[in-house]
């Protein structure tokens, strides 16, 4: 399951993070690493961006950044 599959008000773990390279190194300098717990606040009427919790402040990613974080 990844981030982008939850709903708002759901939670997960972060297990991983998918492809390689700059938008990885990106999405691990904001917070999101292996083992963090996160929450989806809510989520565009479009669909993107979505707004998560993590580690106490609220982050916006976009559906294609949030389709590489892998949780359980």
């Amino acid at each position: 399951m990844t981030l982008k599959d939850l709903k708002p008000g759901q939670e997960g773990t972060v297990i991983s993070i998918g492809e390689k390279g700059p938008v990885r190194r990106r999405i691990m300098d904001m917070g999101v690493t292996p083992g963090t717990q996160v929450k989806v606040i809510k989520v565009a009427p479009l669909g993107d961006p979505i707004e998560i919790n993590i580690r106490g402040y609220e982050l916006s990613l976009r559906k294609t950044e949030a389709s590489q974080i892998e949780i359980e």
